[in-house]
């Protein structure tokens, strides 16, 4: 009767079963004596052992970690790019009325506000943030009503909870 690998956990048939195998004489979670070594007789690992005994991928192991990677990264860009498009939406809808609405005079507590009402709508404080920075780089909204309005953003956030 021939045995067939399994193509996700790689052969660990040659590694040591115990610390009296090692040439450092490591302990590792899982050794056939684990239970019965104290604390003096136990050796430190090298980065060799930790890497056969932790990271064992095989070929297709790596490939899925790489198409997990890539994937991620494409989500994260394209969360970024919208972040963008609805920053620059937000300009183009705003316009001039977005700085007299905000200007120096503006009440902080309606800021405050205005930040916690937009949290509220989009359900997430990150795009508010984003897109009053953006604002603020674009001058349509001056700095310190940009202050509020991202308090505001904060506090909705638990609002929205």
């Amino acid at each position: 009767m021939s045995t067939i690998q399994d193509p996700i956990k790689p052969d660990r048939s040659n590694l040591a079963g115990s610390r009296k195998d090692r040439p450092t004489g490591s302990t590792h979670f899982g050794d056939n004596d684990f239970a019965e070594e104290t604390t003096p007789e136990i050796g430190d690992a090298t980065w060799g052992e930790v890497g056969r005994a932790c990271c064992v991928h095989d070929a297709m192991g790596w490939g899925k970690i790489f198409i997990g990677v890539c994937i991620a990264c494409f989500f994260l860009y394209f969360f970024l790019f919208s972040l963008e498009l609805l920053g620059n939406a937000a300009k183009v809808l705003g316009g001039c009325s977005a700085g007299g609405l905000m200007s120096e005079d503006t009440n902080p507590v309606a800021a405050l506000v205005i930040g916690e009402l937009a949290t509220a709508l989009v359900q997430s404080s990150s795009t508010t943030t984003s897109i009053v920075v953006t604002l603020v780089g674009a001058e349509a909204v001056n700095v310190k009503t940009g202050i509020y309005l991202i308090m505001g953003a904060n506090i909705g956030t638990s609002v929205t909870n």
